[in-house]
């Protein structure tokens, strides 16, 4: 006789390189959910400091857990695709392998998107300083509040840099397998930066219904290098490569579209700001003069600090 199993209501999907020291955090705060039945697979993509040890442990005492191991490292992208395929659960939730959720996060999730009839679920997040203590609130919870549904245009003009008040870019959401497997949607394996941005756009673009949970229920653990918190042009530059993949993949409205053409210009202004930072560390006044003519709205991101060095750097420049 054949058992039916039925299958768990969110898949878990936990990308570790090189995690020992947060994989353990992780996976106690995904199996520890409370009134949903989780899965819970991590794909190891090729650590060296016994990442996979802790993962196969695991899932020797915990049926729940299971580990994929990466033939060769391909990035976080292609470890989560990973995951995305061997998934079984209604939903699929990414975790990353440093940060944490609450017990209530799923089932709180879930109750919102099915009497929302979403497809996409956001919720609000905790953010724990680099030194510990108490978690602060990323976002607004009355703010979330009057905001039950994102849309496609929401999300963009969330990504704005420099202007944007709320940046939905750092929610993690959860996605209705079903919905994902129609559209084909998965992580773009050659974005090293920008693939989580990309994935939520384009379920948007394809007329995922996203709800809005203002409770917080993940949890983001603030580190040493997060990319999140050092901008560099490398980045600048994934963006907009992700965001002309995106573009040449789905029409947007004039919302939509409105609100791309502004994050465009913010990225490329956010570039030739960098560059002012760059040519002031230099003391090139030339390039400075050149940067600020070329993209002279990167001026007023100056800060005081800064701009002060700037004044200087031009006095030097007159008198000599």
């Amino acid at each position: 006789m054949t058992i039916s199993v039925a299958p768990p209501d969110v898949s878990f999907v936990i990308a570790a390189y090189n995690a020992k020291d947060t994989l353990v955090r992780a996976i106690d705060s995904a199996v520890a959910q409370i009134g949903v039945a989780v899965e819970v697979i991590v794909v190891d993509d090729c650590s060296t400091d016994g990442t996979r040890d802790i993962a196969e442990a695991y899932a020797m005492i915990d049926d729940r857990v299971r580990l994929i191991a990466q033939p060769v490292n391909g990035g976080p992208a292609a470890a989560r695709n990973a995951g995305f395929a061997a998934a079984k659960g209604r939903w699929i939730a990414v975790l990353d392998s440093d940060d944490t959720v609450y017990p209530l996060r799923l089932l709180t999730m879930l109750e919102w998107a099915e009497t929302a009839d979403a497809q996409i679920a956001v919720d609000n997040i905790d953010v724990i300083p680099i030194a510990g203590g108490e978690p602060q609130a990323m976002f607004s919870k009355p703010e979330l509040k009057r905001r039950p549904f994102m849309t496609l245009a929401d999300f963009i003009g969330s990504n704005v840099i420099f202007q944007s008040t709320f940046n939905f870019g750092y929610m993690k959401p959860i996605f209705e397998r079903a919905f994902i497997e129609k559209h084909g949607l998965r992580f773009d394996e050659t974005l090293r930066v920008g693939e989580d941005y990309l994935l939520l756009a384009s379920a948007l673009a394809c007329g995922g219904r996203c709800a809005i949970v203002p409770e917080t229920g993940y949890v983001y653990h603030l580190r040493h290098g997060s990319i999140s918190r050092v901008l560099e042009q490398r980045h600048l530059d994934a963006m907009l490569a992700s965001d002309r993949l995106f573009l040449s993949r789905y029409k947007l409205d004039a919302q939509a579209m409105a609100a791309q053409r502004r994050r465009t210009r913010s990225i490329l202004e956010a570039g030739s700001f960098l560059t002012l930072v760059d040519e002031i560390k230099k003391g090139s006044f030339g390039g400075f003069l050149k940067t600020v003519l070329e993209n002279p709205r990167a001026l007023r991101h100056l800060r005081m600090p800064i701009a002060v060095r700037m004044r200087r750097l031009v006095g030097t420049a007159n008198v000599s």
